[in-house]
């Protein structure tokens, strides 16, 4: 029994060692210094997720505090769709000798293409090199940053404990403040930074610049600026969508093609360009019955139409996200609209109802943004079925049609709706 126990125990410690913890890190090659020496990246997450979030916890060598904040964060596990890459130091060379430059004395933060200006001579403080990126670390970086356009990248220097309104998305950079705690400020425009080479050259991304306090971090401040980074991958994270597609086969896109025809003067059942996202709630508490309503191709008991009417996405009370119709195809969901609008139905009974849940409210929130960026919609033309009247993308050839309208999400509701819409990160291409 002993023997027994004793093989169970070193079995037990031999898996310890062998399985990938949560936050199991890939170490890549970025690089090397002016002296040599490697320049490394960690992905925590897999690399294959669609958002990065890149963190070089160092690129002046007499600027070391941020480094700690990038060892925490290997032990972090980041948000479903979103990896970590973490870059300890960018200036090994500058970092073993406790300087500010690499081992040809240049400034690297003022070595990147936007802006640069030539000056000075190595060594001297802000020395910006021979040319733009003529040091390996800086053209290394900018290498990697062009392969893996990180989503979000925090830049960590010293001593002026604050964070940079450095020409990022300002609610990331205000998030970032305000969960490290640091001031929100603007330090006044420098020549070749990687900040302002990365906010022109990726301009749908956003990296700015955190100045931490002189002196190393203590343990409460490393895992404060640890969860600000978090913060940051929780919120640029993707909106995870169930596809549950409703039957909509060759028939049901045939009455589509009729439908736009005699509605828009439009001979097709695809939607092209679509320009608008309209809201709704389906005035029941089921999501099967909605689901069922959706499915069935029948005429409608208002109108007495085919197809059957429908929306693009569906809002579970539980936050849960289905995609019932592909984005490229027309949905009947909104009289004078459906020929360019996106539908997005809630389950519930009122607005009130819907934006009272947090889970089905931050979901519908995220989807929207998330559709804003990937069609180039502006918040304008984020509207409620109520609003449809008013969008001046409104078209309807049926005479009787074009006043009808429906009360769902009403202007008071879609208002405080756009509000939060534009409290929250821009998405990729409308920045």
């Amino acid at each position: 029994m002993r023997a027994s126990l004793v093989a169970l125990v070193a079995a037990a410690a031999l898996a310890l060692l062998v399985l990938p913890s949560a936050a199991d890190a890939e170490t890549i090659s970025v690089g090397r210094s002016a002296g040599g020496l490697p320049i490394q990246a960690e992905w925590v997450g897999s690399p294959r997720a669609p958002r990065t979030v890149l963190v070089v916890g160092e690129i002046h060598g007499s600027e070391p505090p941020g480094r700690a904040v990038v060892k925490r964060l290997r032990g972090k596990r980041p948000p479903r769709g979103v990896a970590f890459l973490l870059v300890e130091t960018a200036n090994p060379d500058g970092a073993r000798a406790g300087t500010r430059w690499n081992a040809n004395g240049v400034d690297l933060n003022r070595n990147f293409p936007f802006g640069w200006t030539a000056g000075g001579m190595p060594f001297d403080t802000y020395f910006p090199g021979s040319a733009p990126l003529s040091e390996p670390e800086s053209s290394a970086l900018a290498a990697l940053v062009r392969r893996v356009e990180p989503r979000v990248t925090v830049w960590y220097h010293q001593h002026m404990r604050l964070v940079d309104r450095s020409g990022g998305d300002p609610y990331l950079e205000r998030l970032y403040a305000k969960r490290s705690r640091l001031p929100y400020k603007r330090i006044a425009p420098l020549p070749g930074t990687a900040t302002s080479w990365q906010n022109d050259a990726f301009p749908d991304d956003s990296a700015f610049v955190v100045e931490l306090p002189a002196g190393p971090l203590d343990r409460p401040s490393v895992s404060r600026h640890a969860g600000a980074v978090a913060a940051l991958a929780r919120a640029v994270a993707p909106q995870r969508v169930v596809q549950t597609p409703i039957p909509f086969g060759s028939r049901r896109k045939s009455e589509m093609r009729a439908y736009a025809n005699r509605h828009y003067g439009i001979d097709d059942h695809r939607l092209r360009r679509p320009r608008v996202i309209v809201e709704h709630y389906t005035a029941s508490n089921s999501f099967s019955s909605a689901f069922n309503t959706f499915a069935a191709d029948t005429p409608d008991v208002e109108l007495g139409e085919l197809p059957g009417v429908c929306a693009h996405y569906l809002i579970d009370s539980d936050g849960t996200v289905h995609q019932l119709v592909p984005t490229t195809i027309m949905c009947r969901h909104t009289v004078g609209l459906n020929w360019t609008a996106i539908g997005i139905e809630h389950v519930g009974a009122s607005d009130r109802q819907v934006l009272g849940n947090r889970r089905q409210r931050a979901a519908s929130l995220r989807l929207t943004r998330m559709l804003q960026g990937r069609h180039r919609i502006a918040t304008r033309n984020v509207i409620g079925h109520a609003e449809s009247l008013t969008s001046p993308f409104h078209r309807e050839r049926v005479a009787r049609l074009r006043k009808q309208t429906h009360g769902d999400f009403a202007a008071p509701a879609m208002r405080s709706y756009r509000r939060m819409l534009g409290a929250m990160a821009a998405p990729r291409s409308l920045r």
